[in-house]
């Protein structure tokens, strides 16, 4: 039999910023295998346990996929405990509770045709250093029978639900029309149960049959012009949702126009009386310039850089958080919220941060708290199908000479007041402006980001850099 090692590496599947990705084709029942068998032997070495979680999103490749892994586990001597279709945060929440580590098969917002494994110790996710230990793993690769998935246990659901049920008032949302665009989301059965206890009017939206990649940092232009008309059509003060395994959100404002996903943590992180933020490079300078916060540490894209920095942050702070661009807020400590107790859950999550900043706006309309932020304004968009090589050398030309690289994206009247290679290019120019490029961790795809002082001179700014990058990179 092969080894584990020789499998991982002949497959084509890496890890990225959050998990495993690759084409569905490269995640075969033998590579399913694999990864199962030695992520097992990673966490054999940290703790004792006999029983593993599973749950899946919606792709059509996922419960396959979940089938291998569960026939792994059981050749190994381990309970499989299949929790079905829920969202990530909502898995990792019980893994953590029981104590026990968990395997999640979704690709979150990326195409159908590719999927992914995330993987959580008992105590969270994993870390960048278990990623390279699942991958160096080297044991032989134990023949596995093909077993069928284990009853779908709803206590995932449940547990995740009540979790914000017990932290918010059942009057919370009363009086509030809010639409759920449920697409194909990992939590589309759970989110208007919990609204509805929450007090609100739930008006349910665009449920789909075929599995739709919502992206939450790169909504699609149909996606924000079907959350306005579905404002206008049934008079919503919010329009809510989420990516594939619902662990980043998507929350409108009263008029229908979505939060930038760091502008939503941002309200909710003050809400909730954080002291001290671990946030990604690409996250919108308003973090800071707002003073809400003692200490607001930058790290590299992607969940585990910003939980690694959690352990510093703790050693300093009683009230200790995160989040991404795209909205996902981790909790990386346990805090007090109006008298209870919320425990931490170090993984992205996209209900806290919306049902902050509801609780946070209150009988008053969510544009407002907005309006009191500071005016900047961040855009993204992505090419897709760009070689991460090619985003990796694009990129060394700009560290190489900023100045040249600027006149190339058509930016040449500028000049560079500073740079940021924490992750991929950021370039910050003497008008105030920022240009943030880097490869996707998960996709063949080059992210842009900007930041100025108007959203659609943002826009305008995204455009640019992109339409030159395919001018003299197409």
């Amino acid at each position: 039999m092969p080894s584990t090692n020789s499998v991982l590496s002949q497959s084509g599947v890496a890890f990225g910023t959050s998990g495993a990705r690759g084409l569905v084709t490269q995640f075969t029942p033998q590579v399913c295998k694999a990864f199962t068998q030695a992520f097992v032997s990673v966490m054999k070495q940290h703790s004792s346990f006999n029983r593993v979680a599973i749950a899946i999103d919606n792709r059509p490749s996922s419960r396959a996929m979940a089938q291998a892994c569960a026939s792994s586990l059981i050749t190994l001597g381990l309970q499989p405990i299949y929790f079905g279709v829920v969202p990530t945060p909502a898995l990792a929440y019980m893994a953590m509770q029981q104590e026990i580590p968990a395997i999640m098969v979704t690709g979150s917002h990326i195409p159908f045709d590719r999927n992914g494994l995330k993987f959580y110790r008992p105590d969270g996710e994993i870390t960048k250093a278990d990623e390279l230990a699942i991958l160096a793993d080297d044991t032989e690769l134990v023949e596995t029978g093909q077993y069928e998935l284990p009853e779908v246990t709803d206590t995932a659901a449940t547990s995740y639900i009540t979790r914000y049920l017990n932290l918010f008032s059942p009057t919370l949302l009363v009086g509030k029309r809010i639409g759920i665009y449920e697409h194909s989301s990992a939590g589309r059965d759970l989110y208007a149960e919990l609204f509805e206890k929450l007090g609100a009017k739930v008006v349910s939206l665009g449920r789909s049959d075929q599995f739709v990649p919502i992206d939450t940092e790169a909504v699609s232009f149909q996606d924000i012009e079907m959350a306005q008309f579905w404002q206008r059509e049934y008079q919503l003060d919010a329009v809510f949702s989420t990516d594939g395994d619902g662990d980043r959100p998507l929350l409108s404002d009263e008029t229908g126009t979505y939060l930038r996903g760091d502008i939503l943590c941002l309200l909710a992180a003050q809400y909730l009386g954080i002291e001290a933020l671990a946030i990604p490079v690409s996250c919108n300078s308003a973090i800071e310039v707002c003073n809400s916060f003692k200490l607001v540490k930058r790290t590299k894209i992607g969940s585990p850089y910003v939980i690694e920095a959690f352990s510093t942050l703790q050693t300093q702070y009683s009230r200790v958080a995160g989040f991404e661009a795209n909205g996902g807020f981790l909790l990386g400590s346990d805090i007090d919220v109006s008298g209870v107790k919320l425990s931490a859950l170090p993984t992205r999550d996209a209900l806290l941060p919306v049902l902050a900043v509801l609780a946070m706006a209150g009988d008053g309309a969510v544009s407002h708290l907005v309006e009191q932020l500071p005016t900047i304004f961040t855009a993204s968009d992505r090419i897709q199908n760009f070689a991460r090589e090619r985003s990796l050398a694009l990129i060394e030309q700009g560290i190489a000479s900023p100045k040249a690289f600027l006149a190339k994206l058509s930016l040449g009247q500028f000049e560079v007041l500073s740079i940021d290679t924490t992750d991929g290019l950021r370039i910050t120019l003497t008008n105030g402006d920022v240009v943030h490029l880097r490869p996707s961790g998960n996709a063949p795809e080059l992210r842009c980001y900007a930041e100025s002082n108007s959203l659609k001179s943002a826009g305008l700014l995204v455009d640019l850099v992109l339409k030159s990058i395919l001018a003299f990179n197409g």
